[in-house]
């Protein structure tokens, strides 16, 4: 899927009056910003949507850059910002499109990012690795392929999932610090609600 028709497929979906994932941010991530993170680091979050994540980032003092390719979602996310009273650095592009500056951020952020096929998520990997700091850290949430069954979120296509094999792979030039599949009730807005079978990451570079 390209750039345009990514834009068109996602602005149809976040076309609407509530946050369809919710506001508040991903279990995963806060419980392993508690850990890993402290404020004043800059954070990447990859395709952050209407802003759930990054807001929630920006109000424990980290300093936020995010992107997504949908406008509709990132008009939602600056609104929601503002309302919060936090500056976010938002650009309108997808994985590809994005400038990905070298050694620049402490922290990458990618939950639910499925929307990557196989040789996406390959790129998206390498581009995290190279965007790190030495030492920064990537937290990633997915699905697994049991989510199918769940039907409570996320993409109907199995490549789009995750196996913990699929990411060690991936992670091969990471420090794994925190890889676990699990299952649990999501309450993350109309399209995440339910119980879920769960992938999360923490790496270090």
């Amino acid at each position: 899927m390209g750039f345009a028709d990514a834009t068109q497929f996602w602005n149809k979906r976040f076309d609407k009056e509530e946050f369809i994932f919710g506001k508040k941010p991903n279990e995963y991530l806060v419980e392993h910003t508690s850990l890993y993170l402290k404020p004043g680091n800059k954070v990447l979050c990859i395709a952050d949507g209407e802003g759930r994540n990054g807001v929630w980032l920006a109000k424990q003092g980290m300093q936020v850059v995010g992107f997504d390719a949908s406008d509709v979602a990132l008009a939602k996310a600056k609104q929601f910002a503002q309302e919060n009273h936090v500056v976010i650095d938002y650009s309108f592009s997808d994985t590809d499109s994005f400038t990905w500056q070298v050694n620049s951020y402490d922290a990458v952020i990618g939950i639910f990012i499925q929307f990557a096929e196989p040789e996406m998520r390959s790129r998206i990997f390498k581009q995290v690795h190279d965007a790190l700091k030495p030492g920064g850290i990537f937290i990633l949430q997915g699905y697994t392929p049991k989510q199918l069954e769940y039907k409570t979120g996320g993409p109907s296509l199995i490549e789009h999932l995750y196996t913990e094999q699929i990411i060690k792979d991936l992670a091969k030039d990471f420090q794994i610090l925190d890889l676990c599949c699990y299952e649990k009730e999501l309450f993350e807005g109309a399209r995440h609600t339910g119980m879920s079978a769960l992938l999360g990451l923490v790496a270090r570079k």
